[in-house]
Parts: C-alpha cells; structure tokens; sequence
C-alpha cells in the first residue's frame, strides 16, 4: 500500500509525444498525477542527444534511442530489446540519487519490465503496469513472429517476467483479465482490474468547422473517418472492399489520416481500384485531428481477422469524445462488439462480412437519428467511463 503523501512516481514511457505540441493517453496521465500534487518524473524515447526538457511545465527526460516507429520489425525490436539499458544509462546520468515510489508503465514494450524490476528492487518501489497489448501473442497471430521458435520464447519469458513483476495490472476490458488468467494461471487474480482506455475531454481547438470542411474537400458529404496506425493489425483492405462497395453513392467519402508501414501499399491499391471516395492523409496535428473528426459523421475501426488476443482499439476514444458513432470490422477475440452493443454506441460484423460491414454502414448513412443517437451515447460513454480523472482514480483505488 502506497499512502496517500506527496508521491514520486516514474513513468516509464514509450509511445509519449511531445507535451508542447501534442498529447495522448499517456501524456494525460500523467497530467493528472501532477495536477494532484504528485512528485513526476517522465523517461521517454527521443530522436536527439539525450536531455530533460521541459514540455508543459512538466520536466520530460528524452532518451536517444534507435529508431522506433515506422520502421521494419526486426529493426523495432533491437530497439525494443536495447530500451531498458538506453533509459537506465539515461538515468543514472541525469537523476542519480533520486528515488522513487510508484513505477508507472504501458505495454508495449514488455522489455522494460527489466528496468522497472530492479528499481522496484533498489527503492522499494511498487509497479503498477497499464497492459495495453499482449506481446508476444499479436506478433504471432499477424505472422511476425514463429510461435516457439527462439524469439518468441525470449519474448515469452519477457512477458511472464513482467505479469510476475508487476504489483498491479490494469487491463483494457474485461476480456483483457480473462486472456490473462486463462493464459497465465500463475497471475494472481487480485492484480487484475480493468482501467479502460482514457483520454482529456474534447472541448474545440477553435477552428473553423466550414474552414475545415472546405481544407479537406468534405462540404455536403458523409464522411467516413479512419485515424491512426495503417498497418497489418488494421487489415484496412477491408476497408476499401467497403469504399468499392458504395462507390455509387457520390456523397459518401472515405478519409484515412495517418501513417504506418503499409500506407504506401494502401494507396497504391485504392489507385489501382480507382477508388475516386477514398482520400488518404499523413497524419496532422492531434487538435486539428479532433476539430476534424467533429464534423465527421463515422468514425472506422478495423481490425485484423486473425488476432487471438482481445483488442480495444485506442482510436475509439476519439470518435466517442467528440460524439460520432463507431462502425467497425473486429476479430472474434475482442470484445469490443459487446462494448459497442451495451452503450449503444456504434455498429459492428466480423472482419471479412463485407455484406454485413456494408449493410452497417448504409444502416448509419440512412438514418441520420440513428447516427447522431448513436454518437450522443458514445460521448456520454465517454464521460462516464474515459477520462483521465477516472483513470487516476482507478490506479489510486488500487494503490491504496
């Protein structure tokens, strides 16, 4: 038990933006834990020579690392693997002699569990780990890695090491904690609690909702949005079966923002079909995202057919925060189907039902009270469920 005095927590971060320019679940959180008078201390990676740096008032050690997004799998888990040596050099040199109470940190990757390992060791610490994906297992389900084979068990003994380390685990869903524990048995089950996905309320950047329209080339349309990560786990194939499948409905429009591995190979098949609906962007300032995403009329989700493990898909907090309802294509592993039915909140079929992924689709596109119902419910899900207010509270509740 950590009592309720002045914390020194350390997040130990890998997917955390620069606070300055832009923002996440992450870089929220730990908002939060400063707001209520906790003493923060935030290792992420960087792209120049090793420093803190102040990013919204809140000091930020940037740690130089290999690079880690948008390059080749093999090249993102050397950097994976090389992580915990890079940030506790990093450590040792800016923050020698200070300690800490609470260890704070997301999957992926596992191969920090090292790092929090021994300091929890060194200080005394608890660690509290925000599992946000179940590695080695995705790797396996998409083809990237050979089950058993010598990669995948280092990567095994990883992710044990790190369920057996961790003093907390808060899980995306409750299919998140059933995976864990019919997986790994030896888990005790008073670690597991579910902390859902979570992000700051959408309250407008002040743009121009005409303006914005106009810059995107969507005045009078229905606008089908997708945002983030374009990659295999997306399997966004299934989208374009889907733009060809209404490509008859001149005023429905498919935007695609973002970036990732298969962008390039997404593109040049939407040419190749002539896909005259479909318009692809690079990934844009995260305010400007969601003033974007607020004249949208759908947000898209899609997932790829083969997963094993239960995804909750982060790029829903978005459409749920600024009131549009979900149309997705999911694997039958997630739970994020019965998600959707309960709150009301959005449509779904199976990756691979193109019929019934069209069907939802002109379902929402026809029935504009459904539409906006729809997205009423998933901001009031929001509100109720996905802030970062109750996402600290959930940790403290733990905690103490």
């Amino acid at each position: 038990m950590i009592s309720q005095k002045k914390r020194k927590v350390l997040f130990l971060m890998f997917a955390f933006p620069d606070m300055n320019k832009s923002f996440n679940m992450y870089t929220t959180l730990v908002e939060e834990f400063v707001n209520h008078g906790d003493e923060v201390t935030v290792l992420a990676p960087g792209n120049e020579k090793s420093g803190v740096f102040m990013e919204n008032c809140i000091p930020v050690l940037r740690v130089q690392t290999l690079p880690i997004k948008n390059v080749p799998n093999y090249l993102k888990g050397i950097s994976n693997v090389l992580l915990p040596y890079q940030f506790e050099r990093a450590l040792n040199k800016f923050y020698k002699g200070k300690s800490f109470d609470l260890i704070i940190s997301p999957t992926p990757p596992i191969t920090l569990v090292d790092l929090a390992a021994k300091l929890k060791r060194k200080f005394g610490a608890k660690f509290y780990l925000i599992l946000r994906d179940i590695f080695p297992q995705n790797a396996v389900d998409l083809g990237f890695m050979k089950k058993e084979g010598l990669i995948h068990r280092y990567f095994s003994r990883k992710e044990r090491k790190l369920y057996k380390e961790a003093d907390y685990i808060g899980c995306m869903s409750q299919g998140n904690i059933d995976y864990v524990m019919k997986h790994n048995p030896e888990v005790s089950t008073k670690k597991l609690h579910e902390l859902k996905n979570y992000q700051k309320p959408y309250k407008g950047f002040g743009s121009d909702p005409d303006l914005i329209k106009k810059k995107y080339g969507i005045t009078d349309k229905f606008v089908v949005v997708f945002g983030g990560n374009m990659g295999k786990p997306q399997q966004l194939e299934n989208v374009l079966t889907l733009a060809e499948s209404v490509l008859h409905f001149p005023d429905i429009v498919f935007l695609l923002l973002g970036e990732g591995v298969q962008m390039n190979k997404i593109e040049a098949e939407a040419r190749a079909k002539e896909l005259t609906n479909i318009n692809i962007q690079r990934t844009i300032p995260k305010q400007e995202y969601q003033d974007l995403l607020s004249v949208c009329d759908v947000g898209l989700i899609s997932l790829h057919k083969d997963f094993t493990i239960p995804n909750i898909p982060s790029k829903a907090l978005d459409y749920f925060n600024v009131g549009i309802p979900v149309l997705a294509s999911l694997d039958r592993a997630t739970d994020f189907g019965k998600i959707l039915d309960e709150e009301q909140c959005g449509l779904w079929s199976y990756a691979g039902d193109h019929q019934l992924f069209h069907e939802n689709l002109l379902k929402l596109y026809q029935s504009p009270d459904l539409t906006s119902t729809m997205g009423q419910n998933g901001n009031t899900y929001f509100k109720r469920c996905l802030t970062p207010e109750i996402a600290y509270n959930t940790i403290l509740k733990y905690l103490n």
